[in-house]
């Protein structure tokens, strides 16, 4: 490509850009709108029409000893590998039956273990076991018998003779989710992507010439004039309208 095609071809991207620009400017009114309105349908749905969840937060400190004499390095490495098995055992569905026999609950056990997050951190024997629920109370009782439960499980399956309690599981006064800002920033940004991609394809698929510049631009004619086409209809008009007024008065004279 040579220089002067090289620039032709980056002047017609210059005039693209700002076309669309343009364009998206002259429709920034509706573009504005559809966020506002989808923000307002976001906000509206979130905080009457989804049920707030309240998560309850407990943590166990599991501890696999090898024998009986004092504790050694190679106990706490051991406990550190095995820390992704006890989070497994934690979600197991015999956990999850013990739980609903203990509280009396009326759910599956799948039910269950889609309400319970069971988390690690790299490098420690802590595991945290958080459980999801409409009412901050049963979130608080289900994530401290899923605990002893676990616990129960964890020293069967693995012989373990530490499972300690951290922290027991608390009453939450916060609602964990929906959140209302979120959701919104969402809505808002979704309202902003669609309407101007909605509005950028109506533009590319409308091949009709409106301008003197289209004609210029597609056609690569030169025009000479333009004729504006509402004053002509609005003569059109008033031409009919002075026929018809003057054929009732002709009409009139002749009766």
């Amino acid at each position: 490509m040579d220089t002067t095609s090289r620039q032709k071809y980056e002047d017609e991207i210059e005039i693209d850009l700002g076309e669309l620009i343009a364009v998206l400017w002259e429709k920034a009114w509706i573009i504005a709108l559809t966020a506002v309105v989808l923000v307002g349908i976001t906000g509206i749905v979130t905080k009457f029409l989804i049920t707030p969840q309240y998560r309850s937060t407990t943590s166990i400190y599991v501890l696999a000893r090898q024998n009986d004499s004092t504790l050694t390095t190679s106990d706490l490495s051991a406990s550190t590998q095995l820390t992704q098995d006890y989070a497994q055992l934690i979600k197991s569905r015999t956990v999850a039956e013990n739980v609903i026999a203990n509280l009396g609950l009326d759910i599956t056990p799948e039910q269950l273990l889609g309400k319970i997050t069971v988390s690690t951190q790299s490098n420690t024997r802590i595991i945290s076991i958080s459980v999801l629920d409409e009412e901050p109370e049963v979130a608080m009782k289900v994530a401290n018998a899923v605990r002893i439960s676990a616990a129960n499980q964890i020293q069967m399956v693995t012989n373990s003779e530490a499972v300690n309690v951290v922290d027991s599981a608390n009453l939450p006064t916060v609602k964990a989710s929906p959140s209302l800002t979120k959701n919104c920033a969402i809505a808002g940004l979704l309202g902003v992507v669609l309407s101007a991609g909605i509005i950028l394809i109506l533009h590319f698929t409308n091949d009709t010439i409106k301008t003197s510049e289209d004609v210029e631009k597609y056609l690569g004619l030169s025009t000479l004039g333009t004729i504006p086409l509402s004053k002509a209809l609005d003569t059109t008009t008033g031409k009919a309208k002075r026929k018809k007024s003057a054929k009732k008065a002709k009409a009139r004279k002749q009766a």
